[in-house]
């Protein structure tokens, strides 16, 4: 009897200081939000004035037009890049902070510039950092994003086409091909389309080639179609209608549209995420 009461004094003192400990944690977490808060909030003022000033210069307008939309996408751009990079500091600063992960993944965002730089921060994080359970699932998040990384071995893959005929990305060794992620809904993609059959137009006979990735809905197939016809992109085209969960997409760490991925004739990634006239420029740099 005796020895039953020891042992539950002893399971009951086990219990108290892990919750000792996890109110400890919490405690601490919650200060350091409160840390990086303050260290990013001059940078956070910044862009929520800017989008502001937008909205209330739209508001102020009979109707909705894109006259000043190009400027505060630009403007928008090197606001979050100064974010990004006081965000890099802060971890640089504080290694042995739990939020720093928490700035480390934001930092990395949908479209990582540089995943290797990003892999090398983390490398600098103290390992009780590194070894936590967000620290794990920050390490998985860099790796998967590593192999899709400039220089790498674009993954394969197969997805149906339009008619439903399976369509590999090996088929297209030998060629320079652009991966280009898109659906029909997508906004930003249908504006981007004059721009890449411009390219494609440009340098189709120059070893050049373009596979579209679709990540429109299930029972949006008629959708999907009419878009390619409407914007005249006469190349081939894939999806396998599961929208965000598209299976090329997920394989490709796709989190945000439109984005691509350029290839040499080995299948290597050499350019991604070529927006506007980069794309062009580009292609006239390695195809001239």
């Amino acid at each position: 009897m005796k020895k039953m009461l020891l042992l539950g004094l002893a399971f009951c003192l086990v219990d108290t200081l892990a919750a000792q400990t996890k109110n400890a944690d919490t405690a601490r977490l919650s200060a350091e939000k409160k840390e990086l808060a303050a260290f990013l909030e001059n940078a956070d003022k910044k862009l929520a004035d800017r989008q502001q000033a937008y909205l209330a210069a739209q508001q102020a307008k009979a109707h909705y037009d894109t006259i000043g939309l190009w400027q505060y996408r630009y403007e928008m751009k090197l606001l979050k890049e100064e974010r990004k990079q006081l965000e890099l500091v802060f971890i640089k600063q504080h290694p042995g902070y739990l939020v720093s992960l928490d700035a480390l993944k934001d930092a990395i965002g949908p479209i990582p510039d540089d995943i290797t730089k990003y892999e090398k921060i983390f490398k600098g994080l103290k390992k009780p950092i590194q070894q936590s359970e967000e620290g794990i699932k920050t390490k998985k998040l860099i790796d998967r994003y590593m192999t899709v990384r400039l220089g790498a071995q674009a993954p394969d893959f197969q997805a149906p086409d339009t008619s439903g005929n399976p369509v590999r990305l090996a088929d297209y060794r030998g060629k320079y091909v652009l991966i280009d992620f898109w659906a029909s809904w997508c906004g930003p993609c249908r504006e981007e389309n004059p721009i890449v059959v411009e390219a494609y137009n440009k340098y189709k006979n120059k070893n050049f080639d373009i596979l579209s990735v679709s990540l429109d809905q299930p029972g949006k197939k008629a959708d999907w179609i009419k878009a390619i016809q409407k914007d005249g992109l006469v190349w081939r085209h894939v999806s396998d209608l599961k929208y965000w969960d598209s299976d090329v997409a997920r394989l490709y760490m796709i989190r945000s549209i439109p984005q691509n991925f350029l290839l040499d004739p080995d299948g290597k990634i050499i350019a991604k995420d070529l927006r506007g006239q980069d794309l062009s420029r580009k292609l006239e740099e390695i195809l001239k």
